[in-house]
Protein backbone atom coordinates (compact mmCIF):
# COMPACT_ATOMS: atom_id res chain seq x y z
CA UNK A 1 0.00 0.00 0.00
CA UNK A 2 1.61 3.53 -0.89
CA UNK A 3 2.25 6.22 2.31
CA UNK A 4 -0.24 8.51 2.72
CA UNK A 5 1.15 12.56 3.28
CA UNK A 6 0.10 13.71 7.36
CA UNK A 7 -2.26 16.02 5.21
CA UNK A 8 -4.37 12.67 3.67
CA UNK A 9 -4.41 10.95 6.98
CA UNK A 10 -5.77 13.92 8.69
CA UNK A 11 -8.05 15.12 6.28
CA UNK A 12 -9.80 11.23 6.12
CA UNK A 13 -9.65 11.12 9.43
CA UNK A 14 -11.53 14.45 10.19
CA UNK A 15 -14.09 13.35 7.46
CA UNK A 16 -14.63 9.95 9.02
CA UNK A 17 -15.35 11.26 12.42
CA UNK A 18 -17.46 13.74 11.16
CA UNK A 19 -19.57 11.96 9.44
CA UNK A 20 -20.09 9.40 12.09
CA UNK A 21 -20.09 11.95 14.97
CA UNK A 22 -23.25 13.44 13.81
CA UNK A 23 -26.14 11.10 14.36
CA UNK A 24 -24.10 10.65 17.72
CA UNK A 25 -24.24 14.54 18.46
CA UNK A 26 -27.92 14.74 17.62
CA UNK A 27 -29.03 12.17 19.87
CA UNK A 28 -26.63 12.52 22.46
CA UNK A 29 -28.07 16.23 22.86
CA UNK A 30 -31.82 14.89 22.77
CA UNK A 31 -30.50 13.09 25.61
CA UNK A 32 -29.56 15.65 27.59
CA UNK A 33 -33.09 17.38 27.29
CA UNK A 34 -34.88 14.14 28.22
CA UNK A 35 -32.75 13.81 31.85
CA UNK A 36 -32.80 17.38 32.31
CA UNK A 37 -36.40 17.20 32.44
CA UNK A 38 -35.58 14.22 34.57
CA UNK A 39 -37.03 11.41 32.56
CA UNK A 40 -34.52 8.76 31.87
CA UNK A 41 -34.35 8.02 28.20
CA UNK A 42 -32.58 4.62 27.66
CA UNK A 43 -34.76 4.26 24.56
CA UNK A 44 -32.55 6.72 21.75
CA UNK A 45 -31.68 3.80 20.01
CA UNK A 46 -34.90 2.80 19.73
CA UNK A 47 -36.35 6.21 18.49
CA UNK A 48 -32.87 6.11 16.06
CA UNK A 49 -33.82 2.91 14.38
CA UNK A 50 -37.78 4.55 13.97
CA UNK A 51 -36.19 8.04 12.50
CA UNK A 52 -33.56 6.01 10.06
CA UNK A 53 -36.49 3.91 8.74
CA UNK A 54 -39.16 6.93 7.96
CA UNK A 55 -35.97 8.81 6.91
CA UNK A 56 -35.20 6.07 3.91
CA UNK A 57 -38.64 5.18 3.48
CA UNK A 58 -39.36 9.05 2.75
CA UNK A 59 -35.85 9.78 0.79
CA UNK A 60 -37.18 6.61 -1.52
CA UNK A 61 -40.56 7.62 -2.39
CA UNK A 62 -40.39 11.57 -2.74
CA UNK A 63 -36.76 11.72 -4.02
CA UNK A 64 -38.25 12.21 -7.46
CA UNK A 65 -40.44 14.94 -6.08
CA UNK A 66 -37.74 16.77 -4.08
CA UNK A 67 -34.40 15.96 -5.43
CA UNK A 68 -31.39 17.07 -3.59
CA UNK A 69 -33.83 18.68 -1.10
CA UNK A 70 -35.04 14.93 -0.10
CA UNK A 71 -32.53 14.25 2.59
CA UNK A 72 -33.01 17.59 4.06
CA UNK A 73 -36.70 17.04 4.11
CA UNK A 74 -36.12 13.40 5.02
CA UNK A 75 -34.15 14.26 8.68
CA UNK A 76 -37.24 16.35 9.56
CA UNK A 77 -39.62 13.71 8.71
CA UNK A 78 -37.15 11.34 11.29
CA UNK A 79 -37.76 13.77 13.37
CA UNK A 80 -41.46 14.09 13.59
CA UNK A 81 -41.69 10.30 13.83
CA UNK A 82 -39.15 10.01 16.12
CA UNK A 83 -41.53 12.47 18.25
CA UNK A 84 -44.58 10.35 17.79
CA UNK A 85 -42.33 7.09 18.89
CA UNK A 86 -40.72 8.83 22.34
CA UNK A 87 -44.73 10.18 23.61
CA UNK A 88 -45.35 6.42 24.04
CA UNK A 89 -42.44 6.63 26.44
CA UNK A 90 -43.35 10.15 28.01
CA UNK A 91 -46.92 8.84 28.24
CA UNK A 92 -45.95 5.88 30.28
CA UNK A 93 -43.20 7.27 32.55
CA UNK A 94 -45.09 10.79 33.18
CA UNK A 95 -48.58 9.86 33.24
CA UNK A 96 -48.60 6.42 34.29
CA UNK A 97 -45.51 6.78 36.24
CA UNK A 98 -43.79 3.57 34.83
CA UNK A 99 -40.12 2.63 35.61
CA UNK A 100 -38.04 4.96 33.19
CA UNK A 101 -35.48 2.04 32.61
CA UNK A 102 -38.28 -0.45 31.63
CA UNK A 103 -40.36 2.37 29.56
CA UNK A 104 -37.14 2.68 27.53
CA UNK A 105 -36.16 -0.70 26.94
CA UNK A 106 -39.52 -1.46 25.42
CA UNK A 107 -39.17 1.39 22.70
CA UNK A 108 -35.66 -0.26 22.06
CA UNK A 109 -37.39 -3.89 21.34
CA UNK A 110 -40.27 -2.87 19.76
CA UNK A 111 -39.36 -0.35 17.34
CA UNK A 112 -36.84 -2.55 15.22
CA UNK A 113 -39.42 -5.62 15.01
CA UNK A 114 -42.04 -2.68 14.01
CA UNK A 115 -38.99 -1.40 11.39
CA UNK A 116 -38.81 -4.40 9.68
CA UNK A 117 -42.55 -5.68 9.64
CA UNK A 118 -43.20 -2.36 8.32
CA UNK A 119 -40.08 -2.68 5.58
CA UNK A 120 -41.15 -6.43 4.45
CA UNK A 121 -45.03 -5.06 3.90
CA UNK A 122 -43.54 -1.76 1.65
CA UNK A 123 -40.89 -3.92 -0.32
CA UNK A 124 -41.80 -7.70 0.41
CA UNK A 125 -38.43 -7.82 1.16
CA UNK A 126 -35.92 -7.83 4.83
CA UNK A 127 -34.31 -3.93 3.66
CA UNK A 128 -35.39 -1.04 1.61
CA UNK A 129 -33.05 0.01 -1.70
CA UNK A 130 -30.75 1.97 -1.75
CA UNK A 131 -31.51 5.68 -1.47
CA UNK A 132 -30.73 7.88 -4.51
CA UNK A 133 -30.14 11.41 -3.06
CA UNK A 134 -27.89 10.62 0.23
CA UNK A 135 -25.88 13.27 1.94
CA UNK A 136 -22.13 12.80 0.43
CA UNK A 137 -18.87 14.81 0.62
CA UNK A 138 -18.79 18.79 0.83
CA UNK A 139 -16.29 21.38 0.38
CA UNK A 140 -16.55 24.45 1.79
CA UNK A 141 -16.20 27.63 -0.67
CA UNK A 142 -13.41 29.76 -0.63
CA UNK A 143 -11.91 27.91 3.21
CA UNK A 144 -11.26 24.47 0.84
CA UNK A 145 -8.68 26.61 -1.14
CA UNK A 146 -7.15 27.28 2.80
CA UNK A 147 -3.75 25.64 2.58
CA UNK A 148 -3.36 22.87 4.74
CA UNK A 149 -5.93 23.49 7.52
CA UNK A 150 -8.33 23.61 4.01
CA UNK A 151 -7.36 20.14 2.92
CA UNK A 152 -8.15 18.47 6.48
CA UNK A 153 -11.22 20.50 8.03
CA UNK A 154 -13.48 21.87 4.75
CA UNK A 155 -12.51 20.06 1.53
CA UNK A 156 -14.56 16.46 0.89
CA UNK A 157 -15.89 16.80 4.65
CA UNK A 158 -19.39 16.25 6.59
CA UNK A 159 -21.81 19.47 6.20
CA UNK A 160 -23.67 17.41 8.68
CA UNK A 161 -21.05 16.99 11.16
CA UNK A 162 -20.25 21.03 11.46
CA UNK A 163 -24.28 21.96 11.87
CA UNK A 164 -24.66 19.31 14.50
CA UNK A 165 -21.37 20.87 15.93
CA UNK A 166 -22.96 24.13 15.79
CA UNK A 167 -26.32 22.82 17.36
CA UNK A 168 -24.72 21.39 20.21
CA UNK A 169 -23.79 25.57 20.91
CA UNK A 170 -27.77 26.42 20.40
CA UNK A 171 -28.58 23.60 22.29
CA UNK A 172 -26.55 25.03 25.35
CA UNK A 173 -27.95 28.72 24.88
CA UNK A 174 -31.21 27.50 25.14
CA UNK A 175 -30.66 25.27 28.56
CA UNK A 176 -28.99 27.79 30.17
CA UNK A 177 -29.51 31.04 28.75
CA UNK A 178 -32.93 30.70 28.17
CA UNK A 179 -36.73 31.25 30.80
CA UNK A 180 -37.42 27.54 28.78
CA UNK A 181 -33.43 25.87 29.56
CA UNK A 182 -34.15 27.33 32.96
CA UNK A 183 -37.67 25.85 33.91
CA UNK A 184 -36.51 22.03 31.87
CA UNK A 185 -33.62 22.04 34.19
CA UNK A 186 -35.60 22.89 37.31
CA UNK A 187 -38.35 20.04 36.82
CA UNK A 188 -35.38 17.96 36.50
CA UNK A 189 -33.49 18.81 39.77
CA UNK A 190 -36.27 20.45 41.75
CA UNK A 191 -39.94 19.77 40.66
CA UNK A 192 -41.50 19.48 44.13
CA UNK A 193 -40.18 23.56 43.85
CA UNK A 194 -40.79 24.31 40.41
CA UNK A 195 -44.52 23.13 40.95
CA UNK A 196 -44.52 25.30 44.05
CA UNK A 197 -43.31 28.64 41.38
CA UNK A 198 -45.86 27.55 38.96
CA UNK A 199 -44.17 25.87 36.80
CA UNK A 200 -46.59 22.53 34.62
CA UNK A 201 -44.08 19.96 35.83
CA UNK A 202 -45.53 17.29 33.55
CA UNK A 203 -45.55 19.63 30.33
CA UNK A 204 -41.80 20.65 30.71
CA UNK A 205 -41.51 16.87 31.45
CA UNK A 206 -43.69 15.93 28.60
CA UNK A 207 -41.45 18.58 25.89
CA UNK A 208 -38.09 17.51 27.24
CA UNK A 209 -39.03 13.89 26.10
CA UNK A 210 -40.58 15.10 22.70
CA UNK A 211 -37.00 16.94 22.40
CA UNK A 212 -35.41 13.94 22.75
CA UNK A 213 -37.62 12.26 20.21
CA UNK A 214 -36.88 14.65 17.51
CA UNK A 215 -33.57 14.56 17.88
CA UNK A 216 -33.17 11.25 18.06
CA UNK A 217 -35.42 10.54 15.35
CA UNK A 218 -32.84 13.20 13.13
CA UNK A 219 -29.92 11.23 14.30
CA UNK A 220 -31.00 8.29 13.06
CA UNK A 221 -32.34 9.48 9.91
CA UNK A 222 -28.89 11.26 9.44
CA UNK A 223 -27.22 7.69 10.00
CA UNK A 224 -29.02 5.88 7.45
CA UNK A 225 -28.42 8.44 4.65
CA UNK A 226 -25.09 9.29 5.52
CA UNK A 227 -23.49 5.67 6.47
CA UNK A 228 -25.65 3.05 5.33
CA UNK A 229 -27.64 4.73 2.55
CA UNK A 230 -30.76 1.88 3.71
CA UNK A 231 -32.57 0.51 5.91
CA UNK A 232 -32.36 -3.17 7.19
CA UNK A 233 -32.39 -4.82 10.67
CA UNK A 234 -28.71 -4.22 11.21
CA UNK A 235 -29.11 -0.06 10.36
CA UNK A 236 -28.80 1.38 13.68
CA UNK A 237 -26.69 -2.11 16.13
CA UNK A 238 -25.12 0.26 18.89
CA UNK A 239 -25.26 4.30 18.47
CA UNK A 240 -28.27 4.96 20.56
CA UNK A 241 -26.19 3.24 23.55
CA UNK A 242 -22.94 5.08 22.42
CA UNK A 243 -24.92 8.70 22.28
CA UNK A 244 -26.71 7.76 25.98
CA UNK A 245 -22.76 6.88 26.86
CA UNK A 246 -21.71 10.19 25.18
CA UNK A 247 -24.14 12.11 27.43
CA UNK A 248 -22.92 10.79 30.68
CA UNK A 249 -19.64 11.19 29.32
CA UNK A 250 -20.39 14.72 28.58
CA UNK A 251 -21.91 15.25 32.28
CA UNK A 252 -25.04 16.10 30.88
CA UNK A 253 -23.62 19.18 28.97
CA UNK A 254 -24.84 19.29 25.30
CA UNK A 255 -20.98 20.69 24.63
CA UNK A 256 -19.85 17.87 26.84
CA UNK A 257 -22.02 15.39 24.63
CA UNK A 258 -21.04 16.76 21.50
CA UNK A 259 -17.53 16.41 22.08
CA UNK A 260 -17.37 13.02 23.54
CA UNK A 261 -19.63 12.02 20.59
CA UNK A 262 -16.57 13.56 18.21
CA UNK A 263 -14.14 11.07 20.40
CA UNK A 264 -17.22 7.97 19.73
CA UNK A 265 -17.36 8.91 15.90
CA UNK A 266 -13.64 8.64 15.58
CA UNK A 267 -13.31 5.49 17.87
CA UNK A 268 -16.60 3.95 15.02
CA UNK A 269 -14.60 5.76 12.21
CA UNK A 270 -11.19 3.73 12.66
CA UNK A 271 -12.98 0.39 11.80
CA UNK A 272 -14.07 2.00 8.54
CA UNK A 273 -10.91 3.81 7.32
CA UNK A 274 -8.43 1.80 9.46
CA UNK A 275 -7.07 0.01 6.97
CA UNK A 276 -5.85 2.63 4.92
CA UNK A 277 -3.85 4.12 8.06
CA UNK A 278 -0.24 3.45 7.95
CA UNK A 279 -0.36 2.75 11.89
CA UNK A 280 -3.54 0.85 11.88
CA UNK A 281 -2.93 -1.07 8.83
CA UNK A 282 -1.46 -4.49 9.88
CA UNK A 283 -4.47 -4.88 13.02
CA UNK A 284 -7.00 -7.01 12.68
CA UNK A 285 -10.42 -5.19 11.69
CA UNK A 286 -12.16 -7.20 14.32
CA UNK A 287 -10.16 -5.23 17.30
CA UNK A 288 -11.23 -2.01 15.16
CA UNK A 289 -14.53 -2.56 14.99
CA UNK A 290 -15.10 -3.96 18.88
CA UNK A 291 -13.15 -0.67 19.86
CA UNK A 292 -16.13 1.88 19.88
CA UNK A 293 -18.11 -0.85 21.90
CA UNK A 294 -15.40 -1.49 24.72
CA UNK A 295 -14.42 2.21 24.30
CA UNK A 296 -18.11 2.86 25.68
CA UNK A 297 -18.12 0.10 28.60
CA UNK A 298 -14.69 1.83 29.98
CA UNK A 299 -16.33 5.54 30.11
CA UNK A 300 -19.01 4.00 31.40
CA UNK A 301 -17.33 2.29 34.32
CA UNK A 302 -14.83 5.45 34.78
CA UNK A 303 -17.00 8.33 35.02
CA UNK A 304 -20.32 7.37 35.47
CA UNK A 305 -20.36 7.28 39.47
CA UNK A 306 -18.22 10.71 39.01
CA UNK A 307 -20.69 12.47 36.73
CA UNK A 308 -23.45 14.15 38.83
CA UNK A 309 -26.68 13.65 37.07
CA UNK A 310 -30.02 15.71 37.43
CA UNK A 311 -30.74 15.17 41.07
CA UNK A 312 -34.74 13.97 40.33
CA UNK A 313 -33.83 11.96 37.26
CA UNK A 314 -35.31 8.90 37.21
CA UNK A 315 -37.84 9.94 39.78
CA UNK A 316 -41.15 10.10 38.95
CA UNK A 317 -43.45 12.86 40.27
CA UNK A 318 -46.60 13.19 41.91
CA UNK A 319 -48.21 16.50 42.17
CA UNK A 320 -49.24 17.35 45.69
CA UNK A 321 -52.70 18.52 46.71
Amino acid sequence: MPSLSLVTVLSLLVSSMLVYSAPLIFTSIGGVFSERSGIVNVGLEGIMVMGAFSGIVFNLTFVDTFGKATPWLALLVGGLVGVLFSLLHAVATIHFRADHIVSGTVLNLLAPSLAVFLTKALYAKGQTDNIQESFGKFSFPGLSQIPVLGDIFFKNTSILGYLAIAFSFLAWYILYKTRFGLRLRSVGEHPQAADTLGINVYRMRYFGVMISGFLGGVGGAVYAQSISVNFSATTILGPGFIALAAMIFGKWNPIGAMLASLFFGLSQSLAVIGSQLPLLSHIPTVYLQIAPYLFTIIVLAAFFGRSIAPKAVGVNYIKSK
